[in-house]
């Protein structure tokens, strides 16, 4: 398993409780000496479970690419980001086929479980693994699967999840079938791995154009005094034709943000303009600047500007219950009021402290909740919704609060003014 994050580590997990003897592989010497160690850096794995996977000898992490050559398996679970020009960044993957390509030998399957554009696998890797001589469906066997990770749902975990594959040949799909069988509980070949890769853009485009139509329509809502809510729960009574999706403060995750933008770039290369797409992203990118503009009339009717408040932000995560804050919009609302000079404080009960990021570097670490320091905020906006706070109590001990994500819906009035965003 190449990279031990959010996707490959639940995957070598899943594998080794299949009864896989599974090598672990990250270029993060971090990440191996703690994993060697029993323990976990990802919140929904245990350490215990890392212990007893290491203990077992089913599971061993590595630094050494060594490892590639004893590996009759290797799944490539790297990042896929994008540039500061939003076109793919590719690079960790184009590295990791370069590491592997001088311990490939005959017999191996490959299989890329990366997120990226169709055409990746054939065009990308393929042709670098095949410098060594070795050629796919002769000597070696090269395969896509998408990952389907959904960190904090306690509904569907990796083995639940139906495995999508795609093979660079008849050979190749079906080595990678068998691979998958023993581990989840459908999986579901395609014809090719085009297929297989434009299957997971489409999920994740799906999601990004529909929440863009509610964030939009939260702010048209808002200016008609309509909670939208309010409407989304009425909406969602009809028993055909209508999927629930909610507002926010902007999208999160390595997936959502992310994976529209590999489709229009590819796109473009072929003469396509993909504006509906591409609208769907400017709306969902500007919902931070639409929270910072709540936040500063919340304030502003409370006789005060955002210079010089202090403002609380509930919740860095890029969604609840997770100790994840790739790509949150958090970074970018706290960004945005630190310039605006507000004195900035943040509480997330599974992100003791702001991680640097590939676009953000803010040196903040989390603040204990009390009543005592709730009393003294200008203004606490809610971004992330984590399960583990009280927002019954919170409210009791705050003045003004911003909340994005309809947290305190059910709650009854207070003393504290509660503002939509």
């Amino acid at each position: 398993m190449v990279g031990l994050g959010y996707v490959g580590l639940p995957l070598a997990e899943t594998f080794a409780w299949a009864g896989y003897p599974v090598l672990g592989f990250d270029i993060d010497p971090e990440k191996v000496k703690n994993l060697k160690t029993g323990r976990s850096y990802i919140g929904h794995i245990s350490s215990h479970r890392i212990a007893e996977l290491v203990g077992s000898a089913r599971f061993e992490p590595t630094s050494d690419p060594a490892c590639f050559a004893q590996a009759d398996a290797i799944v490539i679970c790297v990042p896929t980001p994008l540039t500061e020009a939003r076109e793919p960044d590719l690079s960790y993957v184009s590295n990791t086929a370069r590491s592997i390509a001088p311990h490939l030998r005959r017999g191996q399957l490959v299989v890329l479980e990366s997120t990226t554009y169709p055409g990746t696998t054939e065009e990308l890797v393929r042709p670098i693994l095949e410098q060594t001589g070795l050629r796919v469906a002769r000597d070696f066997f090269l395969a896509y699967s998408p990952e389907r990770e959904d960190p904090g749902n306690p509904h569907y975990s990796t083995r639940m999840i139906p495995k999508v594959v795609g093979g660079c040949d008849p050979a190749s799909l079906e080595l990678a079938t068998a691979l998958y069988k023993p581990v989840v509980d459908d999986v579901l070949p395609v014809s090719s791995t085009q297929v297989a890769e434009a299957c997971k853009i489409l999920e994740n485009t799906y999601r990004a154009v529909n929440i863009a139509l509610v964030n939009e329509l939260k702010v048209v809502f808002e200016r008609m005094g309509i909670d939208i809510w309010e409407v989304i729960e009425a909406a969602k009574t009809k028993p055909f034709g209508f999927q629930a999706f909610y507002p926010g403060p902007g999208l999160g995750g390595h997936c959502i943000p992310i994976d529209p933008f590999y489709l229009t770039w590819m796109a473009r290369k072929y003469g396509v303009n993909t504006r509906f797409i591409e609208l769907a992203g400017e709306i969902n990118s500007a919902m931070p600047h639409h929270v910072v503009n709540r936040v500063a009339e919340a304030l502003n009717e409370e006789g005060k500007p955002i210079r010089g408040s202090r403002i609380c932000v509930l919740g860095v995560a890029y969604k609840r219950n997770v100790d994840d804050p790739r790509e949150s919009p958090a970074f970018s609302i706290l960004e945005m009021l630190k310039q605006r000079g507000a004195f900035l404080s943040y509480n997330d009960p599974h992100i003791p402290a702001l991680p640097p990021m590939r676009h953000h570097d803010m040196r903040l670490n989390s603040e204990p909740l009390t009543e005592e320091f709730l009393g003294v905020q200008d203004c606490v906006v809610i971004v992330t919704d984590h399960s583990a706070y009280r927002f019954d109590w919170i409210v009791r001990h705050c003045r003004l609060l911003v909340d994005t994500r309809n947290a305190t819906a059910k709650l009854g009035p207070g003393r504290c003014r509660i503002v939509k965003a």
